[in-house]
């Protein structure tokens, strides 16, 4: 059966408002979970406004819920070594209590990049330097030691310690369309897949049978990775609408719909989108 998740993206946002929404989604319990974003700088215009950064606020929001699964979608590879990032997720999955989803991404927002001076690099050597950070990550988190070499990281009897609650590791989520690359490391290594806001029920199928046949060469049971995708919940919009497109993916195979709320934020609005939401099921 399908399940439903929020996303407060911490960019034009006030933390209280971020802070009331996560505590109202937490005591509603047809919301599984609550993601925020890894950017520094905002996504949506004006381009110089406030963007609060991803793993603090997450941290903070963690410890201010209980039940809620909490992840961030998803979190930039080339932002930081990916044993800094294997520390990180291995720490929050002890605060969280075992709830926390690990978002994982090549990274793309190129203006934040070229800003702080952190390499982002072509498509190729992008996609290159993930597939590496996956498997450092993954080994991190589940082995006592891990030594590798590749040609963006080199760890030698590297430790991470203390490991994570959720064993061998936190669900790891890979978000991304990349037909090529992304979904071949999705059947490689993924156990939730997000294609953010496909444009269509029939363009997501159609990504949906290409990650199908990567499973299929990579000797992996489709049925064990997840399915998300995202989809937008302006503040004026009616929430049966939005109810109604997301049962549309729903019956289309998705597993879970991520409902992107748009600001400002109000905690007011998630009431009415659950009784819309437990209609559409009903």
């Amino acid at each position: 059966m399908v399940e439903f998740a929020i996303k407060t993206a911490p960019q034009h946002a006030q933390w209280a408002d971020m802070l009331d929404v996560w505590r109202a989604a937490d005591e509603i319990e047809l919301f599984a979970e609550a993601w925020n974003f890894d950017h520094f700088y905002p996504l949506a215009p004006p381009a110089d406004g406030d963007c609060l950064e991803g793993w603090t606020t997450l941290t903070a929001l963690t410890q201010a819920t209980k039940r809620i699964r909490v992840g961030c979608m998803v979190n930039g590879m080339h932002y930081r070594h990916p044993a800094v990032t294997a520390n990180m997720a291995a720490s929050l999955d002890i605060i969280s209590g075992g709830r926390f989803n690990l978002g994982l991404g090549a990274g793309w927002f190129e203006p934040e990049s070229e800003a702080y001076g952190i390499e982002l690099g072509s498509l190729k050597e992008r996609m290159d330097r993930f597939d590496e950070g996956v498997e450092v990550i993954i080994s991190l988190l589940s082995q006592d030691s891990t030594t590798f070499t590749g040609d963006y990281y080199q760890l030698a009897d590297a430790r991470c310690e203390p490991k994570p609650v959720q064993r061998p590791t936190p669900p790891i989520v890979i978000g991304g369309k990349g037909e090529k690359r992304t979904l071949r490391t999705v059947a490689r290594h993924a156990d939730y897949w997000d294609s953010t806001f496909p444009e269509s029920t029939a363009a997501w199928q159609r990504l949906n049978e290409v990650l199908l046949g990567h499973c299929e060469v990579v000797g992996r049971d489709p049925t064990e990775i997840r399915r998300s995708i995202h989809v937008r919940w302006p503040e004026d919009a009616d929430p049966a609408a939005v109810a109604d497109k997301a049962m549309q993916f729903a019956a289309a195979g998705v597993d879970v719909v991520i409902l992107g709320m748009q600001q400002p934020y109000d905690a007011a609005r998630l009431e009415p989108m659950a009784n819309a939401l437990r209609a559409a099921t009903s």
